[in-house]
C-alpha cells in the first residue's frame, strides 16, 4: 500500500485552477438539476454526487481524451470530468432525441464514446468487468490506452468486483479501479455491511493489487496520487486500485436532503460540509495569489451562462418520434 506515499507538495497553480472549474462546473450543474428536477421535466431517477466533486475533477487533469472510463448510477461527475457533452447530458435527462442516449436512458445511462466516456449503469458493480473488458482490449491492441472504473464501496460487496481484480491482477492489465468510499449504501452504513473496522484499500491489496487511500475532498493530493497511477498503469505495471474518502451531500436518489430519515447525524453532516473540497481549493489559491479571486469569479459568469444556455437547449429539444422506441435495441442495428 505504500507505493505512493510520498505526496510532491509542489502547487501548480494552472492545474489547480482547471480542476477548479471542473469541481464548479459539476456542482453547478447539479445545483441546477436539483432546483429544476420538481418542474416534473426530469422524468427519471437522479443521483447527485453535490460533496464528492473532488475525485473525479482531480482525474480529469490525469487522463487522456482516448483512454476509457465507466461509471455508477451516480455518473454525472464522471461524465463531465471525461469531457462528456454538456448539451447531450442534460437532453438525456429531460429526455429529449438530443440526448447522448436519445432520450432513452436518462440520468443513469450516460455515454459519449468520443471522449472515451463508455457508459454508466443502474446495477451496482454492473460496470466494473466492463471497464476491465476495455483495459483488455487496449492490452490486445498495443496501444497506451488505459480504463478508469468508477465505484463506491457498496461496489465492494459485489462478485462481479472480486472476480474482475482478479482477472485484472493475473493479465496485468491497465486498469484503474477508483472507489468513492462516501459510507453509505443508499441509508445503510459501513458498519451495518462491512465488518467493523475494514479497511477496504487493505483487503484489496491483499488480493495483489496496487493499492492508495487519499482524502476524496482534497481536490490537489487526489490529482498527485492520480497522475503517479495513470502513469504507472500506462507504462504497464498493471492494474491499480485506489479509494477516496468522500460523502454525498444530498439525498441517495433524488435533489433533495433527507437528513429527516435519522440514517446519518446533522453533525456528521455538518463535518463534511465543513471539508468541501470546492472551498478547499479556493482557499489554496487565494493563499497562492490573492489576486486569483477575480478570475475566478470571471470563470463563475462564464461556466453559469454556459450551463443556462445547456438547459435551455434541453428543454428546447425535441422528443424522439415514437417510431424510434424499437430502434436501435440491439447492437448490430
Amino acid at each position: 500500500m505504500g507505493f505512493m506515499k510520498e505526496i510532491n507538495n509542489d502547487f501548480n497553480v494552472r492545474i489547480a485552477l482547471n480542476i477548479w472549474k471542473n469541481i464548479y462546473l459539476i456542482r453547478s450543474v447539479e445545483e441546477k438539476i436539483a432546483k429544476k428536477y420538481p418542474e416534473g421535466k426530469m422524468r427519471c431517477p437522479t443521483h447527485l454526487s453535490i460533496g464528492q466533486e473532488g475525485v473525479p475533477a482531480a482525474w480529469s487533469e490525469c487522463v487522456r481524451n482516448n483512454d476509457f472510463a465507466v461509471s455508477t448510477h451516480r455518473g454525472h461527475a464522471h461524465y463531465l470530468a471525461k469531457g462528456g457533452s454538456l448539451n447531450a447530458m442534460l437532453g438525456e435527462l429531460y429526455g429529449k432525441v438530443t440526448g447522448c442516449c436519445r432520450g432513452r436512458g436518462g440520468s443513469m445511462h450516460l455515454v459519449d464514446t468520443s471522449v472515451g466516456f463508455m457508459g454508466t449503469t443502474a446495477i451496482v458493480g454492473n460496470s466494473i468487468p466492463l471497464g476491465v473488458g476495455l483495459a483488455l482490449s487496449a492490452q490486445l491492441k498495443e496501444t497506451d490506452q488505459i480504463s478508469c472504473i468508477f465505484l463506491g464501496d457498496g461496489a465492494v460487496e459485489e462478485g462481479a468486483f472480486y472476480e474482475s481484480v482478479n482477472f485484472a491482477v493475473v493479465r496485468k492489465l491497465p486498469v484503474l479501479f477508483i472507489c468513492e468510499n462516501n459510507l453509505y449504501s443508499v441509508y445503510s452504513p459501513l458498519s451495518v455491511r462491512q465488518p467493523k473496522d475494514r479497511n477496504i484499500s487493505a483487503m484489496v491489496n491483499a488480493m495483489g493489487i496496487q493499492t492508495s487511500f487519499g482524502d476524496g475532498n482534497d481536490p490537489m493530493a487526489v490529482f498527485d496520487i492520480m497522475t503517479k497511477s495513470v502513469k504507472c498503469a500506462r507504462s504497464g505495471e498493471g492494474p491499480f486500485f485506489l479509494e477516496f474518502s468522500t460523502y454525498r451531500w444530498r439525498e441517495h436518489c433524488g435533489h433533495s436532503y433527507d437528513n429527516h430519515l435519522n440514517y446519518r447525524s446533522e453533525q456528521e453532516f455538518e463535518e463534511w460540509r465543513l471539508k468541501d473540497p470546492l472551498l478547499r481549493l479556493e482557499k489554496q489559491l487565494f493563499d497562492k495569489d490573492v489576486t486569483l479571486e477575480a478570475i475566478l469569479v470571471q470563470k463563475r459568469m462564464l461556466i453559469d451562462h454556459e450551463i443556462d444556455l445547456a438547459f435551455q437547449f434541453a428543454e428546447e429539444s425535441p422528443y424522439p418520434e415514437a417510431s424510434e422506441a424499437y430502434t436501435k435495441v440491439y447492437a448490430d442495428e
